[in-house]
């Protein structure tokens, strides 16, 4: 499921998140950049212990807030870069914002980046506990209102891992296209 968006096309798909060969995958981050268990264990897994010394010496230089994002290179995935956006855990507060924060500045650091691609998963919907629901409309929103901003992005991809997730996002995606 796609559709166009000024230059952009923002797409939907179910699969592997690390077998994305976009220019960037999204890593549903903590504020420590340890790539513990869920997608991060995925991309540590696959793309190599380089990821997670470059976020070492990052997290070593300067904290990244709830909300932030970083980039480091992609190891041996597929995708070139790995954008690690640090979402909220569900009961903290103002999850909400934190949420659309994470997911506005990964699109802006790829922009700021002149990446062409990037591969969102759904963000602190596993262990952090966030609603995969309210995780689609805000993460989708964000995107498409991002999107009419005319970035240099041309493909946004939300890869949702499993069919539950993937039918959820379908179903908010259908919604806002039509809106």
């Amino acid at each position: 499921m796609k559709i166009k968006i000024n230059k952009s096309i923002l797409s939907l798909v179910q699969g592997d998140l690390t077998e994305q060969s976009t220019d960037a995958i999204v890593n549903a981050a903590n504020e420590a950049l340890i790539l513990g268990g869920g997608v991060a264990g995925a991309i540590r897994t696959k793309g190599g212990p380089a990821i997670q010394k470059e976020c070492d010496a990052i997290a070593e230089s300067r904290r990244v807030g709830i909300g932030g994002a970083v980039i480091t290179t992609g190891g041996k995935l597929k995708a070139k870069h790995v954008i690690h956006a640090v979402g909220p855990r569900m009961g903290e507060g103002d999850e909400d914002r934190k949420l659309r924060d994470a997911t506005l500045n990964s699109l802006k650091l790829a922009d700021q980046h002149k990446l062409q691609s990037l591969a969102f998963p759904a963000i602190s919907t596993g262990i952090f506990g966030f609603p995969m629901e309210r995780c689609a409309q805000i993460m989708l929103k964000t995107t498409i209102d991002y999107l009419h901003s005319q970035p240099q992005l041309k493909e946004v991809v939300f890869c949702l891992w499993g069919k539950e997730a993937f039918q959820i996002f379908e179903k908010t995606f259908k919604q806002l296209s039509r809106a």
